[in-house]
C-alpha cells in the first residue's frame, strides 16, 4: 500500500508555476521601501518591545498545497474524515514545517527593514518548539522580539525570540530563536525608506 502511495506520488504531474505580474512584483517592492529604518533605528529595536503580525488563516487548501509540496501526505494533514475519526485534534492539522515556514510572511507583516539591504535570508535557528497543533481554519500571528544583532561590513545578522500564536488558544503553536541575515552591498547605492 505505501509504494503504491509513493509510485502514485512520483507519478502525480506538478503544478504549474504561476508568475508574478510585474505590477504584482512592483508594489511588494513599494511595501519593502516603506517599511525600511535607518540603522541607528533599527539598533533602538533591540531588546525592545514585541512586534506583532495581523492574523494569517491557515485553510486545508494552503495545507493540501504544503503537503504535495513536500510529499508528506499523511492522513493527520489531508484526510479530514480519519482526522476526526482516529486523532485528538479533531480535523485535520497544518504541518509543523507549514507554520514554521509561515513565519516569512508573518515577519515581513510585522517588522522593519534596515535602509541599505540587498536581501534578506534565514541563517538558522537556535531552538525550534512545536507546542500546539494548528487545526484547519485556524487563524496565526506572529510575535517578534529583537534580542541580539551583530553587525558587519557586508550584513547585519538578528536574532529574534519569535512566538507564532493560534487565535483563541493559550498555548502557541511555536516558540523559537529565529537568526536572519540582511545582506548590505557597501560598495552600491542605498536602499532609501520612501
Amino acid at each position: 500500500m505505501r509504494q503504491r502511495r509513493l509510485n502514485e506520488l512520483r507519478t502525480k504531474p506538478t503544478l504549474p508555476r504561476l508568475k508574478v505580474s510585474n505590477v504584482k512584483r512592483a508594489a511588494e517592492l513599494e511595501a519593502i521601501r516603506r517599511k525600511l529604518i535607518p540603522l541607528t533605528s533599527y539598533r533602538r529595536l533591540l531588546n525592545g518591545p514585541e512586534h506583532v503580525s495581523g492574523w494569517l488563516a491557515v485553510d486545508q487548501s494552503m495545507i493540501d498545497t504544503f503537503a504535495d509540496a513536500t510529499n508528506d501526505h499523511q492522513f493527520i494533514h489531508t484526510d479530514r474524515q480519519r482526522a476526526e475519526s482516529e486523532t485528538p485534534f479533531g480535523g485535520t492539522i497544518a504541518h509543523g514545517f507549514l507554520t514554521l515556514s509561515l513565519l516569512s510572511a508573518l515577519a515581513f507583516d510585522a517588522m522593519p527593514g534596515v535602509e541599505g539591504t540587498r536581501m534578506g535570508v534565514n541563517y538558522g535557528f537556535e531552538r525550534v518548539r512545536f507546542l500546539s497543533p494548528v487545526k484547519s481554519g485556524a487563524r496565526v500571528r506572529g510575535k517578534f522580539r529583537l534580542i541580539g544583532l551583530t553587525e558587519r561590513a557586508v550584513s547585519i545578522q538578528s536574532a529574534w525570540d519569535t512566538v507564532v500564536e493560534v487565535e483563541g488558544l493559550i498555548k502557541p503553536a511555536i516558540e523559537a530563536h529565529w537568526i536572519t541575515l540582511a545582506l548590505i552591498d557597501p560598495d552600491g547605492p542605498p536602499v532609501r525608506a520612501g
